[in-house]
């Protein structure tokens, strides 16, 4: 009957709050997206100054033939 006692003992909590880990996921999402925000910005200024530099045709991507 110990044994058994053993296994019906409810856990404890004895982490952080609630409120504090609310808080950490918040700060964390926030951080994410604004990395991923960023590397989305990136992409499109890279894709704007190709497309700026066909249009001046600075650059071209046909192959010209020899």
């Amino acid at each position: 009957m110990g044994a058994a006692q053993k296994f019906t003992s409810h856990a404890t909590y004895k982490g952080l709050s609630v409120i504090k880990e609310i808080f950490y996921g918040i700060t964390l999402g926030l951080c994410a997206g604004g990395l991923w925000k960023m590397h989305h910005w990136n992409n499109q200024r890279r894709t704007k100054e190709f497309y700026d530099l066909l249009e001046k045709g600075d650059i071209s991507v046909v192959v010209e033939d020899d």
